[in-house]
């Protein structure tokens, strides 16, 4: 037998510390971490966002909507300080947005991760401390402590030592989440996390950032195509199409008449077996 036909057998991840539940978990002091004023986003001849205002206070949770294109992850790229506004004010944490800002958990859209001699998990997430630099950090007591302490967080202390491309899809989120959080953000980025997940892995995924928020009283911007999952858990949505954006709770955001002015032409939502859905366009 080949090492190719050999697969580490498991047993099944626990679930991930702090315990999910419905309700709304904000910042006593109500204080914003995260500023938009009448922000305008620009790449090349296309304007992406036009005069974008929104707030976002510690321990929220925004899911962040609308079809391709729209600029969901051009305003991850602004937050990280990747790009500049074309017009208007961003403040984070009260200052101008900055690249390798520690205070922000960014976990990047996944794809398989693929080696043929891939670096163990807890190598992958050590990246999260060092990942400015080239290759893995030097080994010491406290950085292992600190990715443990991560991977313990996500219930995938027992992945430490597998080779990265031996995980699952759901096992990949879990280890991306993770290295986000080795900085002890206050905010985190979140980029399409419930991609090519089955419906059972999406909500382990939900349910494990809904108690990391709750745990820690970071914020959460969750950019997803399906809020479905998500609803039991929001505070908002900031729903991105056309240039313009809108932000509210999801039933003023998801409904007939907003979407269809923010679209410029008639969208029906259709609430089925619990289920929202937008029909017309193409989220």
């Amino acid at each position: 037998m080949t090492q190719e036909q050999v697969r580490p057998s498991r047993a099944p991840l626990p679930a991930a510390r702090g315990e999910a539940g419905r309700g709304r978990v904000v910042g006593a002091n109500g204080s914003s971490l995260v500023s938009l004023d009448r922000v305008t986003i620009r790449l090349g001849e296309r304007i992406v966002q036009r005069e974008m205002s929104f707030t976002l206070r510690p321990g929220e949770l925004v899911a962040v909507l609308g079809p391709n294109g729209a600029g969901k992850s051009t305003l991850l790229k602004l937050l990280l300080g990747l790009i500049k506004p074309t017009e208007g004010t961003v403040r984070l944490f009260g200052e101008t947005p900055k690249k390798g800002n520690r205070l922000i958990g960014y976990a990047p859209q996944f794809g398989t991760i693929e080696s043929e001699h891939s670096l163990r998990v807890r190598d992958v997430v050590g990246f999260g401390l060092d990942g400015h630099r080239w290759g893995p950090g030097w080994p010491s007591r406290t950085r292992q402590i600190a990715i443990e302490r991560a991977l313990d967080e996500v219930g995938a202390l027992a992945l430490a030592d597998v080779a990265a491309n031996e995980l699952s899809g759901g096992e990949q989120q879990r280890l991306l989440i993770a290295q986000a959080l080795l900085t002890n953000p206050r905010l985190l980025l979140l980029d399409e996390p419930l991609s090519n997940l089955d419906i059972a892995r999406a909500q382990e995924v939900i349910q494990l950032v809904d108690g990391i928020r709750r745990s820690r009283g970071v914020a959460v911007l969750f950019v997803t195509h399906d809020v479905n999952p998500l609803l039991p858990y929001l505070d908002r949505v900031l729903y991105m199409a056309n240039a313009k954006s809108l932000i509210g709770a999801p039933e003023e955001v998801i409904n007939r008449e907003r979407l269809s002015a923010i679209y410029g032409s008639p969208v029906e939502v259709v609430e089925a077996l619990g289920r929202l859905f937008v029909v017309g366009v193409e989220t």
